[in-house]
């Protein structure tokens, strides 16, 4: 843990005597503060969570415990979005998180709307976070990559480097998607996707067995892949056929997936496969 000296209060000692810190923040003791960081006014910070040089933050942002935040990152700014007017949206971050070098993080672009990124996630340097996202947990986002506004990842997905997600997209659990590809739909749970334009590939099976999926759940979500992607069926035909599957947990939320998707008038459906 570093010290820094600044006077005989202990409270303090964690902080750098250049960092500037609004009277009006809330931090913890435990909170580390690194020289030249910026924290503004309504941010709160809880109990163990790093701050590195140069990172600024402004509120309204409350960020949970034992986050790490490297140098330069920014986060609770304006969006960049040409409808906000200056409401009072926020940032909210949970626990457990990483966020690597010059990471953006943008709050919401209407009152009472979030930006939100739960526990457990890492986000590597150069990563854009815009307005109105929600990135659930245990989401591992490699370097350069940018989400557009509204975007939602769901848990343990895995996003390549140096690729753009489009606005509105859904991201599902346990998908992951190959660097520098163009992901413009909804990227179905469960796969592997990759291209430009993107395609579904496969099953993410080392993903699925990360997760602790059983031998019995990966054998119906193989066959709902084949359905899916590897038959003459139409998307609702196959949807139809998965509704038999025994009720598993994993194949259903797959069709509930796939059956909700639209990702935009121009661009409906989700991103479908190499057949």
């Amino acid at each position: 843990m570093l010290t820094y000296p600044k006077g005989d209060n202990p409270l303090t000692t964690l902080i750098h005597p250049t960092a500037v810190i609004h009277p009006k923040a809330q931090i913890d003791p435990t909170v580390e503060v690194g020289p030249y960081a910026v924290i503004g006014d309504q941010v709160k910070i809880g109990a163990q969570t790093t701050i590195g040089p140069h990172v600024v933050i402004e509120g309204p942002t409350e960020i949970g415990e034992n986050n790490r935040i490297f140098p330069s990152a920014v986060i609770g700014l304006d969006p960049q979005d040409l409808k906000y007017k200056g409401a009072p949206s926020r940032v909210k971050i949970g626990n457990g998180n990483t966020i690597r070098e010059f990471v953006t993080v943008n709050k919401a672009t209407h009152a009472d709307e979030v930006t939100e990124i739960g526990n457990n996630n890492l986000l590597m340097a150069y990563v854009h976070v815009a307005h109105n996202c929600v990135i659930e947990d245990h989401v591992i986002i490699a370097n350069a990559v940018a989400l557009a506004g509204h975007v939602h990842i769901e848990s343990r997905a895995v996003i390549g480097g140096v690729l753009g997600i489009h606005q509105f997209v859904r991201i599902g659990r346990n998908a992951m998607l190959g660097g520098m590809s163009r992901i413009d739909r909804d990227a179905p749970p469960f796969m592997m996707i990759e291209g430009n334009p993107s395609r579904v590939r496969s099953l993410n099976l080392v993903g699925l067995r990360r997760a602790g999926l059983t031998t019995e759940d990966v054998g119906y979500l193989k066959k709902a892949f084949r359905l899916l992607y590897r038959s003459d069926l139409t998307l609702q035909q196959a949807l139809e056929k998965l509704e038999s599957f025994d009720n598993n947990e994993y194949s259903q939320y797959l069709r509930h997936f796939l059956q909700l998707s639209t990702t935009g008038e121009k661009r409906r459906g989700p991103i479908p496969g190499n057949n």
